[in-house]
C-alpha cells in the first residue's frame, strides 16, 4: 500500500467511500439507524470529516448519511471522535485494522464518545469491506489497498 497522493486524493476517496457506504441499500439504513454522528480527524492532513445520519427526505431518495468536511459546516455535535492517521483509516475501512487494538495501542485516539459506541458499528460495516476493496480496484487506486 502506498500513500495518498496528497489531501485531494484522501477527499475524493473518502467522498465516494461515504458514498458508498450512504447508498448501500443494506448498510446504510443499519449505519442511519444507529445514529452515532461521527467526527474523524486525520492526523497531519489538516482534514477533518464529520458524518450523520440523513434526515427522512434524503434517506427515503436512498442516501441514509451526510458529511461535511470540516468543523464549520457541521450542524450537529458528534457522538463519537476519533483520530487517526490516514494510512490507518485507509486500512479501517478495507477491514485490515483491529480497531480494539488500535485503539488500544493508541493508533486510534478515541477524543470523545465511549468504544462500546464504536464497537457497535464494526458489525454493520464488517460486510462493506469487500465491496470498498472491490470499487477500489475498479476506479484505479489499487495503489490503495491494504
Amino acid at each position: 500500500m502506498r500513500p495518498f497522493r496528497g489531501k485531494d486524493e484522501f477527499q475524493r476517496i473518502f467522498d465516494r467511500l461515504f458514498t458508498a457506504l450512504a447508498t448501500d441499500p443494506e448498510i446504510g439504513p443499519k449505519l442511519a439507524a444507529t445514529k452515532t454522528p461521527q467526527r474523524f480527524v486525520f492526523e497531519g492532513s489538516g482534514l477533518v470529516l464529520n458524518v450523520t445520519h440523513a434526515n427522512a427526505k434524503t434517506a427515503k431518495k436512498g442516501r441514509h448519511l451526510m458529511w461535511v468536511w470540516g468543523d464549520r459546516k457541521r450542524t450537529w455535535e458528534p457522538v463519537v471522535s476519533m483520530t487517526m492517521a490516514p494510512d490507518v483509516a485507509n486500512r479501517y475501512f478495507q477491514g485490515k485494522e483491529n480497531i480494539p487494538l488500535a485503539i488500544a495501542r493508541k493508533i486510534i485516539v478515541l477524543d470523545t464518545g465511549d468504544l462500546a459506541r464504536v464497537l457497535d458499528l464494526l458489525p454493520i460495516v464488517a460486510p462493506f469491506h469487500r465491496k470498498w476493496v472491490a470499487i477500489l480496484k475498479a476506479e484505479g487506486f489499487a495503489h490503495l489497498l491494504a
